[in-house]
């Protein structure tokens, strides 16, 4: 297997990435990404020999400074002040498999060659990636435009040998790591501080990092939606691909699909039902969850277009011989995305606790709160509330951050598009996802016990077998946080096979 993943022009896709952090590979420039890095360098050394023309961000000041010309004395001082002084992020840190991404994707959008930054300083960024060296960013800072200037600059410090960095295991001064590598500061040149700041990698890494997951989580929905159903004694007929033909969308048909695959050969499906009809969140599985997977097709294709981008400015065109001052770092592409993939996200919890909520119920045979000698045992009456608390955070997390926009520099920077917001939280709902899918697990597994003897599908019994490894039957009151923790991370980690992530 090659253990080298090399950065070029070629198509930068969701599964190439899934695939560079899953098997730990490390990063190296093509020598197509080299020249083009090079070229573009020597293009912009040169012009600023002989041009004593203001070009934004060049050789003026930024934002509302950028009638300031600035001497060409002063054109790498200029960039250092500029990384320095934006530095200003605050609140919680980015997590670490988060910052990878970040330095991944600037890395890759440095390598176009329209940027005008230095080759040493990409390698830098390279090394500070292979060596599992990753920069202390934090969350709050970034407006979504003019780039995520406040995380990008603390990403960019340790560049300078400044800010701190996380190595071997512990959070050091950069100056220090840099010491002990052999590495000097790179001093940088002009544009090339910028380079580094203007750009969508923030948001762009979240949305990779949340995508990555939501494309599992979709999955697992349809898997734990289906231990429900058969604990619940529920009906198959939703799930006839008659139905779905007349209503064609993709998601739709592909869950009512997964659900048939599931439930094959399950002899508690096939047992004659009592009941007519289910309830709506057993009923519309298909509809809720497959209306989620369309939408994170769609975001996907947004994600796609975005880590193979420029997105700094100003940009370079050696070929037209022109700089040119634009709006690629604006971030409304991604915060529109990741406002439509929160509130997606949360309705796959939305309609897990209701199926959680029903098989407490004591209907269809089942117990009360599903446990034996229930009153002297309250069983899973409690998670229930746990989901139910979860379920309306997540609620208030998707009211859409891209609606919201505040002036800052002056008025020259006078529409954001909050994009960083909409990344943190909608990585928040994430993981409540996370968490309300694994009551629904619990809940789920505890209730087909109740259907024994009989038996469901083959992955199915696979599925629940393996999960009672971790977690046992509840035959008597326990402390269930334990076991809600426990079925966290046994859903994280679940390997999913590569089709799913495609």
């Amino acid at each position: 297997m090659d253990t080298i993943h090399y950065i070029s022009s070629e198509l930068l896709t969701l599964e190439i990435v899934n695939d560079i952090l899953s098997q730990g590979k490390k990063l190296a420039l093509s020598e197509e990404a080299r020249a083009n890095i090079i070229k573009c360098r020597a293009y912009l050394d040169n012009k600023m020999q002989d041009n004593d023309k203001p070009i934004y961000g060049i050789n003026t000041g930024f934002g509302s400074l950028y009638n300031i010309k600035i001497s060409n004395n002063d054109l790498s001082k200029l960039q250092e002040n500029l990384v320095k002084s934006h530095a200003c992020g605050t609140g919680n840190e980015v997590p670490e498999e988060v910052v990878k991404i970040m330095l991944l994707l600037k890395i890759q959008s440095l390598s176009y060659g329209h940027s005008g930054v230095q080759l040493i300083t990409v390698e830098r960024l390279i090394d500070f990636y292979n060596n599992d060296i990753f920069p202390v960013v934090y969350q709050l800072g970034s407006l979504g435009a003019s780039g995520d200037l406040a995380p990008l600059a603390h990403l960019s410090l340790p560049l300078l040998g400044e800010g701190e960095v996380y190595s071997d295991g512990f959070r050091q001064p950069a100056s220090k790591v840099l010491n002990k590598m052999g590495w000097e500061p790179i001093v940088l040149q002009s544009k090339e501080g910028l380079a580094l700041l203007n750009g969508t990698q923030f948001m762009s890494a979240y949305g990779v990092h949340v995508l990555l997951k939501a494309i599992k989580y979709s999955y697992l929905a349809d898997v734990i939606g289906a231990v429900s159903l058969e604990g619940f004694d529920g009906r198959i007929e939703p799930f006839n691909e008659h139905i779905h033909i007349i209503r064609p969308h993709k998601g739709q048909i592909v869950t009512a699909r997964r659900f048939n695959e599931l439930l094959e050969d399950s002899e508690i499906i096939a047992q004659p039902k009592k009941h007519v009809q289910d309830p709506y969140s057993f009923r519309c599985i298909p509809q809720v969850h497959g209306a989620t997977k369309d939408t994170i097709d769609y975001v996907k294709k947004v994600f796609k277009t975005e880590i193979n981008s420029v997105t700094d400015n100003p940009n370079i065109f050696i070929e037209s011989d022109e700089i040119i001052s634009g709006g690629n770092f604006h971030g409304q592409p991604l915060a529109l995305a990741l406002d439509f993939l929160g509130i997606a996200l949360a309705e796959l919890g939305s309609i897990s606790e209701r199926r959680t909520y029903q098989l407490i119920s004591g209907l269809r045979g089942l117990p009360p709160f599903l446990v034996s000698n229930p009153g002297l045992n309250s069983g899973f009456m409690i998670p229930q509330y746990t989901a139910a608390g979860i379920v309306s955070q997540n609620k208030q997390l998707a009211t859409p951050a891209s609606v919201d926009s505040i002036v800052s520099s002056n008025g020259q920077e006078d529409h954001v598009s909050m994009g960083a917001n909409a990344a943190t939280k909608t990585l928040r709902i994430m993981e409540n996802l996370e968490r309300i899918l694994a009551i629904e697990l619990m809940n789920a597994s505890q209730a087909i016990e109740f259907r024994r003897p009989l038996r469901s599908g083959e992955f199915l019994e696979m599925f629940i077998k393996l999960y009672r490894e971790e977690v046992p039957l509840v035959s008597e009151d326990r402390i269930l946080h334990y076991d809600i923790e426990t079925t966290i991370a046994f859903l994280n980690n679940l390997q999913l096979d590569d089709a799913v992530i495609e």
